[in-house]
């Protein structure tokens, strides 16, 4: 057989198993060794390549920021972060009509500096912000929607698993994207907070009534000490990370060990932690870092199938030949990861189109730095939208009955078009991404 049309049937076998709930990890291996075995016509060359990528896949030191970074996450977490940056947010914009859900995207940005994972946002704040919403008098699928959006923050400020795993995946710099993270990131909590604005005052039932009842840590004054006692800590632990990055104090695989003693310190000092939690944290760590890791030797051995296939290349010559400029090329690439968003998770997605579609954009003149923040906002739209929006999913879980998955999705469907306004800003303005690794040089 053909080694291009080996290469292309592995994709859509791929998508296939992983839609019938074929584990990701399951997926690339099974097709990597039977692409593998069709293109050399040898059953000894997929053997030989399972141990070679087992071995080489995550033989190195830079992964060692999956299993800092995950537990910093966890001990963060438990410390009580996310309560923290809510109080502190709620507070700030007490009396706004809306000022709870824009408090909402706020402390959502704040805990993703401190996170990285979409998931776990989603699941906290659907218990810290929910309830005090619904008693304010704000709509629920509203409170739901700004939940759902906002939690993607997770996966774009960073320290943000995506943008590692991507960056593994890439090879490219983690600290060049979490860089690169930052201002599309703070882009897109800005767009979220007015589009907030924009909804409450063209749909005043969104909120029956301004959050006029005292929230916590709230003074006559403004900001109780107490509160800013409670925040300091937790904005300590993000600048002691990104900052020890950005400056050059340290790397990133570096920082995720000083950001998990940081967390670790945190939790210690407001007494949440016990040797039954600190058990539990390691557990976690464990299962988390094993799975990515084993994820990532099979996407390494997925990656060389596809390169053996000649597949990219057949992709990139066909393209050349398109009468479509290059960023035209890019947003049909970004309308298959939204696509694919709907049916797949977003690691899958990145391990499944990234050997194909990064040669394209490389060969295309665009910078894989750019490419790598584009591809995961245009992926992780698919966290809210129907049929397997993951984010909603968690929610669901989290709260129970007391809500339906369609009130989720609809209620986040205008935040899916505002990351869609955000996607296109970073396309059509590149500096967006740019610029701040840039200034690293």
């Amino acid at each position: 057989m053909d080694p291009v049309t080996v290469g292309a049937l592995s994709v859509g076998f791929i998508v296939v198993m992983v839609v019938m709930g074929v584990p990701i990890a399951v997926s690339l291996a099974l097709v990597s060794m039977g692409g593998l075995w069709l293109i050399a016509d040898n059953v000894m060359v997929p053997i030989s390549m399972l141990g070679s990528a087992a071995f080489h896949g995550v033989f190195d030191y830079t992964y060692s920021v999956v299993p800092m970074f995950v537990l910093m996450g966890f001990l963060a977490n438990l410390s009580g972060a996310a309560e923290d940056a809510y109080d502190f947010a709620a507070t700030l914009l007490k009396g706004r009509r809306g000022g709870l859900a824009t408090a909402t995207v706020g402390a959502n940005a704040i805990f993703a500096a401190v996170t990285g994972i979409s998931v776990a946002s989603a699941a906290m704040f659907s218990k810290v912000s929910l309830p005090p919403m619904l008693r304010h008098g704000y709509k629920k699928s509203f409170c739901l929607g700004t939940i759902a959006g906002s939690s993607i923050l997770g996966m774009l400020i960073p320290p943000s698993v995506l943008l590692i795993l991507y960056g593994i995946v890439a090879r490219q710099s983690i600290g060049a994207l979490f860089s690169a993270g930052v201002v599309p990131g703070i882009l897109l909590a800005l767009v979220y907070a007015v589009g907030i604005w924009v909804m409450v005052r063209l749909s005043p039932g969104l909120v029956s009534q301004p959050n006029a009842e005292a929230l916590p840590g709230a003074s006559p004054g403004g900001l109780s000490g107490s509160l800013w006692l409670k925040i300091i800590p937790v904005g300590a632990l993000i600048l002691l990370v990104l900052g020890g990055i950005y400056c050059g104090v340290f790397t990133p695989t570096e920082a995720g060990g000083v950001g998990a003693f940081g967390a670790l310190v945190l939790a210690l000092a407001k007494r949440r932690l016990n040797r039954k939690d600190l058990w539990q944290v390691m557990l976690s760590t464990g299962y988390v870092t094993v799975g990515i890791l084993f994820i990532l030797v099979t996407a390494n051995m997925y990656a060389r199938m596809i390169t053996l296939s000649r597949l990219p290349a057949a992709l990139c010559d066909w393209l050349a030949v398109l009468p479509l400029p290059p960023l035209a090329i890019i947003a049909i690439l970004m309308v298959v990861l939204i696509a694919l968003g709907a049916i797949l998770d977003s690691t899958s997605i990145i391990l499944i189109t990234l050997p194909i579609m990064l040669p394209v954009v490389t060969a295309l003149g665009f910078d894989p730095i750019w490419f790598g923040v584009v591809a995961i906002i245009a992926i992780e739209t698919g966290l809210i939208t129907p049929p397997f929006g993951l984010v909603v999913y968690t929610m669901k879980a989290t709260v129970g009955d007391d809500v339906t998955v369609e009130e989720i999705f609809r209620g986040s469907a205008p935040f899916f078009i505002m990351m869609l306004l955000v996607l296109a800003l970073v396309i059509i303005f590149p500096s967006l991404v740019l610029w701040l690794p840039g200034l690293k040089g």
